[in-house]
């Protein structure tokens, strides 16, 4: 964690300055605002926490509860997830109060007495070593609180507007000349409760004095983002269709304490037995587990009566499935009922899909609100987050004036993919659990399937298209490791100035840079004479370089791009003095020297091989989310210019 840079700080250095419209923020909703957030969960508070960072925009959220979330129905942690919360600053604690995933358990009838169940295979839950962050538990309500933190702290002094439902919106159209408002969506809300924004807490409410119950209020904004689940209001306002079906078949959920005789009830198992299937998820605190009991096909004529199963049925159930051994239920926090669906949005903003690329998106949904599935392939929140990054960072990008509008034309291109393929992936993992054993093609079927996808629901098979933000693939040979259009995945590097082990990607932080990372060729650090040091001098220099065209006056040099080098030698053979001048800033009201940029190989794990990066060096372009948008040669000036020329607006 980098500070002091603007002067001595002797607090929480989390807690960054307030900036922009964050200096006086009031408490009320404004008449306009530049973005409007309808609903706090995973994605609308991503989204919160990343427009946050752009303080000179006026961005706000409103909630329909009365306060913070208590009890999440979400608490599946992929990796891909917690890289993320690396990059908003809070993954090392919520590790820490989480339940870690290490293995998981397969149980099934025993063939001497199919009656019982019995543990046929152990599986490890991330067999290649995908990512340096592990696979989680935890409470949803948690992972809402960090963001909310992060947010509030931030310079935009992002908080929720508690108590605020979404009643609907307008978007006016183009005048004759074709000039649109400068807010061109009306919305109004209605308070539902007299509860509001928490004086100095960003996940606690506090009573609003004179605040009504049924007030209305309209407000206007340029662009609005739902987030507010599967029953959006804001998706049937933009007459999007949200298609599917369900698979009619039930599962009883419950947040569980309980004594039992089971020896697996802290590792993650799917059971199946002749009496139906179990999921078993463990939660944090060492204590409490999660069960999705398999209740059965439900008719299609039921109209809803199986959501009606008592929590002691769902109880006599599980007991019945876990035969011979017991469970003995001594408090259930949380439970529920719920039939299987999977429906996807035919479109993630208000642009009708014969009219996409005519006019710029205004209206754009979330989450759930687009795509909705099983809980038992721990998907929801996860997707839900990626969603908030990706739109959250464009709008910042486009409000903030470094972009062009059409940049916001991505978002559907690029999360509307995700989700069909997510449909697809959690059909057939819901089939797969929902199955007796005895029909199984193959009795190692499920652990077979869970082993060969696990890539999936990690997060790490999102692969973006080339796009204005995503280049081709020519040059990809120089750093395999790296495929464009994947997020960056992190390798053991050193720092230089201190000798430090680091994870090279734990420093790209969700601050709306970009991010370029040089790979030196085989030369030692030299001021002239090498690959590196022509590419460093024209990136400092040149009247096309994305520093100079792009970088506003009289902010600092890495405000738009953070540039980093990685050398190949060990770090004791690198020479600071040497180090082109372009990987030392000077930053800051006082100028002060960032020795964070230089890096060196760890002997131990040499960043070049694991990364299939050629020995002549590589240039690899990531993009605010951490996704790879180019790979180039370091002479290769003329493309980085012009793929950043289609990307970036001058300031």
């Amino acid at each position: 964690m980098q500070f002091h840079h603007y002067g001595y700080v002797s607090g929480d250095p989390r807690v960054q300055p307030a900036a922009g419209v964050g200096i006086d923020r009031a408490e009320e909703l404004p008449d306009e605002v530049d973005v409007l957030i309808v609903g706090s969960g995973p994605a609308g508070m991503v989204a919160a926490a990343q427009l946050a960072q752009f303080p000179g925009i006026v961005t706000r959220i409103v909630e329909r509860r009365p306060g913070r979330l208590e009890i999440g129905q979400a608490d599946g942690i992929q990796a891909r997830s917690v890289e993320t919360f690396q990059a908003f600053g809070f993954a090392e604690r919520i590790i820490a109060e989480a339940y870690r995933i290490t293995e998981m358990a397969f149980w099934k009838p025993d063939p001497e007495n199919p009656r019982n169940i019995h543990r046929a295979a152990v599986t490890p839950d991330d067999p290649s070593g995908i990512s340096e962050f592990p696979h989680l538990i935890v409470n949803q309500a948690r992972v809402l609180d960090y963001f909310a933190e992060y947010a509030h702290n931030s310079p935009g002094r992002i908080t929720p507007d508690y108590g605020w439902e979404f009643d609907g919106l307008d978007i006016a159209q183009p005048s004759a000349d074709g000039t649109v408002p400068e807010y061109p969506v009306t919305v109004t809300l209605e308070r539902v409760t007299g509860v509001g924004v928490g004086a100095g807490d960003a996940s606690h409410a506090a009573p609003l004095e004179g605040a009504r119950t049924g007030e209305r209020r309209t407000l206007r904004a340029k662009y609005v983002v739902g987030a507010d689940g599967a029953r959006s209001r804001v998706r049937e306002s933009i007459g999007a269709s949200h298609v599917g079906a369900q698979s009619f078949h039930a599962w009883g959920v419950m947040d569980t304490l309980a004594v039992t005789d089971f020896p697996d009830i802290r590792t993650k198992c799917s059971i199946q037995s002749e009496a139906g299937n179990i999921l078993l998820i463990p939660r944090e605190g060492g204590h409490l587990f999660r069960m999705y009991v398999d209740l059965g096909e439900v008719p299609e004529d039921d109209h809803g009566a199986v959501r009606r199963t008592t929590l002691d049925e769902i109880i006599a159930k599980a007991n019945d499935i876990l035969h011979p051994y017991t469970l003995d239920v001594r408090n259930v926090p949380w439970h529920s009922v719920y039939e299987v669906g999977h429906r996807v949005t035919d479109r993630f903003d208000d642009v009708p899909l014969d009219e996409q690329g005519s006019r710029t998106p205004r209206v754009f949904i979330t989450g759930d609100a687009c795509h909705t599935h099983s809980a038992k392939a721990g998907q929801g929140m996860n997707v839900s987050m990626q969603d908030g990054w990706n739109i959250g960072w464009k709008l910042g990008h486009v409000l903030d004036g470094r972009a062009d509008p059409a940049l916001l034309e991505t978002y559907h291109a690029e999360r509307h993919v995700v989700a069909k393929d997510l449909i697809e992936f959690d059909r057939e993992w819901s089939k797969l659990m929902a199955t007796k054993p005895e029909d199984l093609g193959d009795p190692t079927e499920l652990e077979e399937f869970y082993m060969r996808t696990f890539e999936f629901p990690a997060g790490f098979m999102t692969q973006y298209e080339a796009s204005m933000i995503v280049g081709g693939a020519g040059h990809q040979g120089l750093a395999t490791g790296f495929p464009i259009g994947k997020r960056f995945k992190s390798a053991p590097v050193e720092r230089v100035c201190d000798g430090n082990p680091v994870q090279l990607g734990h420093h790209h932080r969700a601050d709306g840079r970009w991010r370029i990372y040089a790979f030196a060729d085989a030369a030692a650090p030299a001021a002239h004479g090498t690959a590196l040091a022509d590419w460093a001098n024209w990136l400092r220099e040149a009247s096309d370089s994305p520093l100079v065209a792009f970088t506003p006056d009289g902010a600092d040099i890495d405000s738009v791009f953070d540039v980093k080098v990685v050398f190949q030698q060990p770090h004791a053979a690198v020479d600071l003095g040497r180090v082109p001048t372009t990987f030392l800033p000077k930053n800051g009201p006082f100028g002060l020297t960032d020795y964070e940029k230089v890096y060196a190989i760890d002997p131990q794990h040499d960043i070049f091989e694991l990364r299939g990066i050629d020995r002549s060096g590589a240039v690899v372009v990531v993009r605010p989310d951490q996704y790879v948008a180019n790979v180039l040669p370091l002479g290769a000036v003329d493309e980085l210019a012009g793929f950043f020329r289609g990307v970036v607006l001058p300031r």
